[in-house]
């Protein structure tokens, strides 16, 4: 390569080692070093109410679920319309521990990075299982036995007094090394435990996707049978694609039931699912850059509409009931607008973005 190692201009790959490199350029490496300090800086300086940290926390779970979903629905190409469904997976394995064993048990308190891998795993043997089927359904066929995964899991925890029939199930408060977490502290302290899950699970999407198996993925989303003729086995890449989305999305369902320090079942209904998939969408499916976007996008929109729903309201009848109007127009008119005008998301506008700076200073 060429001897500057801060410009992406002039430099080409010799060997497999250099082509698989996590940054191409030092630039690239400073700037995420920078971005990652100001993430991890910015709460020490400028103080939010709890309100603002709640919904950046959401937002940093809603990333970590939306991972899992861009690997089976952008990367394998297997459309899942039941992803809500793995997210209450993941939150009632940690209930399930405190209905066995008690809210303000040392296993729940103490040991829940040890619980948070459990709903994780738990995740994914269920999205293993689900992903059974689509060793025969393709397509539609497959969404429809997903979304009837989704009603199956909703039926569940409805049903069973086991899990309080989908009422609320309390999760005791954590500890970590300076004791227990209080309520001034809790959603401080959960923004940097997800902002750390985020960035290990960000680097082990990105190397994933530079082996094999990554490549099977892809193989597979644009032809299986192809990919069968090179030697690969379509089968078994859905089945741990749906596997790999389960667990990153119990990940997100332990961490949810302990940020809310509760579990109910409004939290994982279908429209959560539909939530996950329009976030994956805006942010752009098969990047994994577009899991940041999504999230961050439609959390955004959200804020906006609630803001201008209550100014609305100053002005309009209360009859008109336009808060509850406003959110689902808005939502589904971005949605319309991102598959007509922008159906590689928000990361494609990144992706320009990088091409205009990386071959400066040359023009094209």
């Amino acid at each position: 390569m060429s001897a500057n190692t801060w410009l992406a201009t002039g430099n080409f790959n010799t060997t497999y080692r250099q082509e698989q490199k996590t940054f191409f350029t030092s630039l690239d490496r400073s700037i995420f070093t920078f971005f990652l300090v100001v993430l991890f800086m910015w709460p020490v300086f400028f103080q939010l109410t709890n309100k603002y940290m709640l919904v950046i926390d959401n937002v940093l779970i809603a990333i970590i679920a939306v991972m899992g979903l861009n690997l089976v629905t952008g990367f394998a190409g297997l459309i899942s319309i039941g992803h809500a469904a793995f997210v209450g997976i993941g939150a009632y394995t940690v209930a399930s521990f405190c209905q066995v064993l008690g809210t303000n048990h040392i296993a729940v308190t103490h040991f829940w990075p040890v619980l948070i891998i459990c709903g994780g795993i738990t995740g994914a043997i269920f999205g293993a299982l689900i992903g059974l089927p689509a060793l025969r359904l393709k397509h539609l066929y497959l969404a429809i036995a997903t979304l009837a995964f989704q009603q199956i899991f909703q039926w569940v925890i409805q049903l069973f007094d086991f899990f309080n029939k989908g009422q609320t199930i309390s999760v005791g408060r954590v500890f970590w090394i300076t004791g227990k977490i209080g309520r001034k502290d809790h959603y401080f302290f959960w923004y940097y435990i997800l902002l750390v899950v985020v960035v290990l699970l960000g680097f082990g999407i990105r190397n994933l996707l530079k082996t094999r198996y990554g490549r099977c993925l892809m193989a597979v989303r644009d032809n299986d049978r192809a990919a069968d003729a090179m030697g690969m086995h379509p089968g078994l890449t859905k089945v741990y694609a749906f596997a790999l989305a389960g667990f990153f999305a119990g990940v997100a369902g332990a961490m949810h039931a302990y940020l809310y320090r509760g579990v109910g079942f409004e939290s994982f209904t279908l429209k959560e699912s539909i939530d996950y998939l329009a976030m994956a969408i805006v942010g752009g499916l098969g990047t994994l850059n577009g899991s940041l976007w999504g999230p961050a996008a439609i959390q955004l929109l959200d804020l906006q509409v609630e803001k201008l729903a209550e100014s609305a309201a100053q002005y309009l009848p209360s009859s008109m009931n336009l808060a509850t109007a406003l959110r689902p127009f808005t939502f589904g008119l971005v949605i319309v607008l991102f598959l007509m005008y922008e159906p590689r998301g928000i990361a494609n506008w990144w992706r320009i973005v990088k091409s205009y700076t990386k071959l400066w200073p040359f023009r094209y």
